[in-house]
């Protein structure tokens, strides 16, 4: 296993004298300890949210308390607890526990842990494999896996902050089960803040927090517990009196936090995209630049960015969208270090350009309209006439067809009768919509002509 694992990732609170035979570290956090390692849960009894999952009975719940089988891919989002209930299924006893981490592992590491798990099998020991970002295992890498957790030479626990029916592979998530983690709500967020201000492991109440600061940091976590620990921290380095002047100062400095540690830094992805959004492109760039140096993933970037084309740019410039396609697919075949170009060259075109929501605005409408109940019945005569019996009922008869007409367009009625007349779709005024706005008038009069609406 790479010397570099375990990196205070499983670390917790207990005995500083416990080691684990699969990690290279002891599992009690030290003094020196980041809060957020030093507050993890030591136990089931001290987990904050996920109710729905640690039920009693529940296959997580057994398996953390020792006597589950199957194995598990804990799919949520950064700060939910993923790496807390993975290390506490890793003191279940009888069991022996070894971590990988799919940023340094290869299949070489993979198979040299199910080589141990084997010979452990042989003396009734039972092996828990944990592979922290799961998603990022090439597929194989993923595949090595599959004999060992089929015949339960190890029991996985897998971890990722992405879908795994889009990352994992197929007979892999058959073995699994999905385990869905949610955001830790407000409530929550508040537990663990106060927990850490009060805790002996913690801040052990020797720094003052306002509630004030407290609200802020709740605010500012948007369920990640993590972020809002790591901010506290660093606050409470400056001063031992935390107020909200004292969370706004250190957030650059949480962020740069974030950064140095690898992980998961939403604050900067925020403010990239609403950089680019906004059309600051030197904005956008610093931003980019802080990512790639903190080592951020760039294909989570490129996919941030190929969400952006479609939502704040939409048909005012419609090359953004294919732009931000290609740059994604250039990023996942030529890697880093040349893809910074690549994500480069993609931030500075899609700030530079137009900017439309109207696309996102006419589907948010319509969906909006389905949910209220305005989904009336599909006109008769596009119905579909492909099958017997169907020009009984009336479907497909009096269908127009648009190419039979000399421009393509014809007034025929297309939604349903609640709905004619309806205009979901404003485009602006901003880059090719401009030319969109000026043919679709004169679309929707000739579709609509016969209409009455």
């Amino acid at each position: 296993m790479p010397d570099d694992v375990s990196d205070g990732l499983f670390d917790l609170p207990g005995d500083p004298n416990t080691t684990d035979p699969g990690l290279a570290a002891p599992l009690a956090a030290t003094a020196g300890s980041p809060l957020a390692v030093r507050m993890r849960p030591a136990s089931l009894d001290e987990v904050v949210g996920q109710d729905h999952l640690l039920a009693p009975g529940s296959p997580l719940r057994r398996l953390v308390e020792g006597s589950g089988v199957a194995s598990v891919i804990l799919y949520g989002p950064p700060g939910s607890g993923k790496t807390t209930l993975a290390a506490l299924i890793s003191q279940a006893t009888g069991r022996r526990f070894e971590a990988l981490s799919a940023l340094s592992a290869g299949v070489k590491d993979v198979r040299a842990v199910i080589d141990k798990a084997r010979t452990g099998a042989i003396h009734g020991e039972q092996t828990v494999l944990f592979i922290d970002e799961v998603h990022r295992f090439s597929k194989t890498q993923q595949d090595a896996l599959l004999s060992a957790v089929e015949n339960r030479v190890v029991l996985l626990v897998a971890a990722t902050t992405e879908n795994p029916s889009f990352s994992v592979v197929a007979p892999l998530l058959s073995r699994s089960l999905i385990l869905q983690l949610r955001p830790l709500t407000a409530d929550d967020i508040r537990t663990v803040v106060q927990r850490a201000i009060d805790d002996p492991r913690g801040l052990a109440g020797r720094v003052q927090v306002t509630p004030e600061a407290v609200d802020l940091l709740v605010q500012l976590a948007a369920g990640d517990a993590r972020r809002a620990l790591t901010a506290l921290e660093v606050a409470a380095e400056a001063t031992e009196h935390v107020g909200i002047e004292t969370i706004e100062q250190s957030l650059d400095r949480a962020a740069v936090r974030y950064d140095r540690d690898g992980d998961q830094h939403y604050d900067v992805i925020s403010a990239f995209i609403k950089s680019v959004r906004g059309s600051d492109v030197d904005a956008a760039l610093h931003y980019l630049a802080r990512m790639l140096v903190a080592g951020e993933d760039p294909r989570f970037i490129a996919r941030r960015l190929m969400i952006l084309a479609s939502e704040d740019i939409g048909m005012a410039d419609s090359t953004a969208l294919p732009l931000a396609v290609a740059a994604a697919q250039t990023v996942q075949l030529i890697g880093l270090p040349e893809a910074q170009l690549t994500l480069a060259h993609a931030t500075v075109y899609l700030a530079t350009a137009p900017k439309s929501n109207a696309v996102t605005t006419a589907l948010g409408a319509a969906m909006s309209d389905i949910k209220a109940g305005k989904a009336g019945l599909v006109p008769a005569h596009l119905r579909d006439g492909h099958y017997s019996g169907a020009a009984g009922l009336g479907n497909a008869q009096g269908y127009k067809y648009a190419h039979d007409h000399p421009d393509g367009v014809v007034a025929q009625q297309y939604p349903p009768d609640e709905l004619v007349g309806v205009d979901y779709y404003r485009p602006t005024g901003r880059g090719v919509e401009r030319e969109i706005g000026g043919r679709l008038d004169r679309l929707r009069a000739i579709i609509r002509k016969k209409q009455g609406r």
